[in-house]
């Protein structure tokens, strides 16, 4: 079983690699679900990752749904051919229609955009594929269009909950793509998850820093969260998990 963490730093990058990850989903933003990192991070993820684990980063120019403009198509495109021609491996992307299925026609313009850069890129559906109204569907489309996998909770909100949708998704791509679960995973899923014949997961691993003495001016929120804290990839939770693959 293959592991894969999501980081948000070139330090989140170097664990995963140290802690025997076999990639990384390069990302910003975990906290709203992910955002395209900066040129710089990527630079100094490429670097932390020295060749050990590969870097894939989330395509995604902004927080909520996958219904995406042409302008923001373009602006994804820009990003994919800057991050891949730095040395990203492949990239996570996902887009949807307002009748919950997937939107092919942007998925053919941003798997295009990879490889215009570079034959032999990998692409992978993030978890928008959780959202259409058919997964069976959505796995024959993205499979036409080459994507090497699908990252999913089996359409609940976590793993554990989406467990039997994962096995039926495994049973109906019959080795066309690799479905990775992702989404709410609990280091005591990984079992289940094996039994279940799944042979990825992905996990962000993470942990809350807070620097706050006392009551902290808040820059922007509204929603009482403390403005100090920030979330970092914990060794011990990558550890763990590549204990629980191993048995």
């Amino acid at each position: 079983m293959l592991l894969e963490i999501a980081v948000t730093s070139s330090s989140g990058v170097a664990i995963a690699a140290q802690e025997g990850a076999h990639r990384v989903e390069l990302t910003t933003a975990l906290e709203l679900g992910g955002l395209t990192p900066s040129q710089g991070l990527m630079e100094a993820g490429m670097e932390a990752a020295g060749g050990a684990v590969e870097v894939h980063p989330l395509i995604r120019c902004r927080p909520g749904d996958f219904l995406y403009s042409a302008e923001e198509l373009g602006l994804m495109e820009r990003e994919i051919r800057t991050l891949i021609s730095q040395g990203a491996a492949g990239v996570v992307v996902g887009a949807l229609t307002a009748d919950g299925e997937i939107d092919r026609e942007a998925l053919l313009r941003l798997s295009a955009a990879a490889r215009d850069v570079r034959d032999g890129v990998e692409l992978t559906l993030h978890r928008a594929i959780d959202q259409v109204r058919d997964a069976e569907s959505a796995l024959d489309t993205v499979i036409g269009l080459g994507f090497t996998r699908v990252l999913s909770s089996g359409q609940r909100p976590t793993v554990a909950a989406g467990l039997q949708q994962l096995e039926s998704m495994r049973r109906h791509a019959q080795g066309r793509i690799q479905i990775m679960a992702g989404g709410g995973l609990s280091l005591a899923d990984i079992p289940a998850v094996q039994a279940a014949g799944l042979d990825a997961v992905h996990l962000s691993a993470k942990k809350v820093i807070s620097t706050a003495q006392g009551e902290a001016v808040s820059l922007g929120a509204a929603d009482g969260a403390d403005p100090t804290a920030y979330l970092v990839t914990d060794a011990d939770v990558v550890r763990a998990a590549r204990q629980a693959i191993d048995g």
